[in-house]
């Protein structure tokens, strides 16, 4: 067996400390090396022996969580999982440490932590492991993505869908992608694994950054140019045709992939709703989930894209893709956003 993961974890919760020091230590393949109340501590503590993955709380006593992300990565890079309050400012901070470099945020709820976690333990435990294999370059340095020119007018249809799915170290690439577009931009769908208290948040933000309206999908809304729907998290969203309008539907059910929403559940109903007027776009993430919708979307005869490895902060859903034969196309990060817009020069 490889050398154990070591992590440290920064809360100013005992509590907090207590039960993920005992949820971790469950696995041989994790060792926390150490705890501390709040950063200064936990640079003194972690020069004796320096962890593989740290579990940063955000707010916390002497120095917040995300300046002493920004120190850390400025100064010694090391894969960080943020802990965030489930509400919607704890949301927008989590966003900040995001755009600063950390690799994922565990929602933690502020009453019920030990049954929340013991629910979440092993969803928890593997993205402490991804985190020690993380590419922290991905995380970094992400090619800069220039603004396109003005495209050709297009028509007002719903003819061309553009349908991406993404988890781990999606909140940053998808902003890297969408902010890239112009305002006219083929109608997208996106899944980003992500808690149901953190997607509007999401979506508000990047509609603060885009030229393109993004909104947090409501049941029914139409997919036009130049609006991106984000599934809602602890739904699944579908893509729904009425004619030569597209629409989603947005629903309950059991977690597929170990994911709701699920990015093979908006996959496989863009292959049966727009076939070959869809782009499929499978984006950096742990797992499995989309690959097998995206098989099904080339099928149908979409055009489907993976991201490559080299511009992946986890290369685990698109390699399943392209192992499963299901992406036509392997791109970096920064060509995404070209190859969207291609769909309106065919």
């Amino acid at each position: 067996m490889s050398q154990a993961v070591r992590v440290f974890i920064v809360d100013d919760s005992a509590v907090v400390r207590q039960v993920l020091t005992g949820l971790l230590e469950r696995d041989r393949e994790i060792r926390v090396i150490g705890t501390a109340s709040d950063p200064l501590f936990a640079l003194q503590k972690m020069e004796k022996e320096w962890p593989d993955v740290i579990i940063l709380d955000v707010e916390m006593p002497r120095m917040d969580g995300i300046t002493f992300l920004r120190k850390l990565m400025a100064e010694r890079p090391t894969p960080v999982v943020m802990c965030s309050t489930l509400t919607r400012d704890g949301a927008e901070t989590t966003f900040q440490a995001m755009q600063a470099g950390a690799f994922a945020a565990i929602a933690k709820p502020t009453l019920g932590l030990s049954s929340f976690l013991q629910e979440s333990a092993q969803e928890f435990i593997d993205t402490i492991k991804a985190a020690a294999r993380a590419r922290m370059g991905a995380l970094l340095k992400q090619p800069p993505i220039q603004a396109l020119p003005p495209p050709r007018a297009l028509a007002e249809t719903t003819h061309k869908v553009v349908a991406i799915g993404t988890s781990t170290g999606g909140t940053t690439a998808l902003e890297a992608v969408l902010t890239a577009l112009p305002e006219l931009c083929p109608g997208i769908v996106v899944v980003q694994h992500m808690p149901p208290q953190f997607t509007a948040a999401f979506a508000e933000r990047l509609d603060r950054l885009c030229r393109c309206r993004v909104k947090e999908a409501s049941n029914g809304d139409r997919v036009v140019p130049g609006q991106v729907l984000v599934a809602p998290g602890g739904r699944h969203m579908q893509l729904e045709r009425s004619g030569a309008q597209y629409y989603v539907k947005v629903s309950d059910g059991p977690p597929v992939n170990r994911h709701k929403p699920s990015v093979d559940v908006l996959f496989r109903s863009v292959a049966r709703s727009a076939g070959r007027n869809a782009m499929g776009i499978i984006m950096t993430g742990m797992g499995d989930d989309g690959a097998q919708g995206l098989l099904e979307m080339r099928r149908a005869g979409a055009i489907t894209i993976a991201q490559d490895e080299a511009t992946c902060v986890v290369f685990g859903m698109p390699k399943e893709a392209i192992a499963r034969g299901a992406a036509s196309y392997v791109l970096p990060l920064h060509a995404l956003s070209r190859a969207i817009m291609g769909m309106t020069h065919d």
